[in-house]
């Protein structure tokens, strides 16, 4: 793809992407994609990771599933307490085998960027990626056309792009029900007696759930969206996991695991 005086310009930010750049033949011809060092170590220092809603339910199997905000539902995959780590992903920059890893997370380096006010799309690499490079095996374009794997990473990008515009439709409707409000999460270390909170997020509140209309929960139904309510609910199980993988990762009592970071 050449860049235009008509090619769509990157606005505002990407999160996990440090220097995103439009994807050129005059920029970019010469480079190429290889294994990186520490295969995910752009994601080490993350909470949490977009999911569309055709992930949560594998997803749910590994993370608590949670919203952005009761106001900008987006459905999160909480991959971390406080500040300090990723926990899925060790010191050698690996995510743990077997564990769902987030669609938004399996198209990095690349993503599509719109133009503001537009339908355009363009692809983004993230050029500060230590696996792109002049000795990348995998070429970025072959006699100035864009290679087979940039193709491949293209489309990838375009379904999760569909995936993403039906999931903001999907939860704007959810909305609509005000059942998504402000949760804590607690536990209850061993031998105590009082649970402590330890996080707070964006859920769906239960009894607000009990409490909708025979003739609105059968809207959610026609809406499909039922599963994605118990996907998330079930999903909540696996904050006491998050807690247990800090506890080992960081050699701490449960009491400094529920606690603010102790490890920079």
């Amino acid at each position: 793809m050449s860049q235009t005086q008509d090619a769509p310009h990157i606005t505002g930010k990407m999160f996990l992407f440090e220097r995103p750049e439009l994807l050129t033949r005059e920029q970019h011809g010469n480079l190429g994609v290889g294994p990186a060092p520490k295969p995910f170590q752009f994601c080490t220092k993350i909470r949490a990771v977009p999911l569309t809603i055709s992930e949560i339910p594998e997803a749910s199997k590994f993370y608590p599933v949670i919203f952005m905000s009761q106001q900008d539902p987006v459905p999160l995959a909480v991959v971390g307490l406080h500040s300090d780590f990723n926990l899925f992903v060790d010191d050698d920059g690996n995510w743990e085998q077997g564990a769902y890893i987030p669609g938004y997370v399996r198209r990095y380096p690349f993503a599509l960027a719109g133009e503001a006010g537009g339908d355009r799309m363009a692809l983004v690499i993230d050029r500060a990626y230590a696996g792109v490079s002049a000795q990348g095996a995998v070429k970025l374009f072959d006699d100035g056309q864009m290679s087979d794997f940039v193709k491949q990473a293209m489309e990838f990008a375009r379904t999760y792009e569909t995936d993403k515009r039906l999931t903001e439709q999907v939860m704007a409707g959810l909305k609509e029900f005000d059942i998504i409000q402000t949760q804590t999460a607690q536990f209850t270390p061993t031998g105590g007696s009082e649970p402590r909170p330890f996080a707070q997020y964006a859920g769906i509140d239960e009894q607000k759930l009990r409490e909708v209309p025979d003739d609105r929960f059968l809207e959610l139904r026609r809406r499909n969206v039922l599963p994605i309510i118990y996907s998330h609910l079930i999903s909540l199980g696996n904050w006491r996991s998050l807690l247990v993988r800090r506890m080992r990762r960081f050699n701490l009592s449960e009491i400094e695991a529920i606690g603010a970071p102790t490890v920079s």
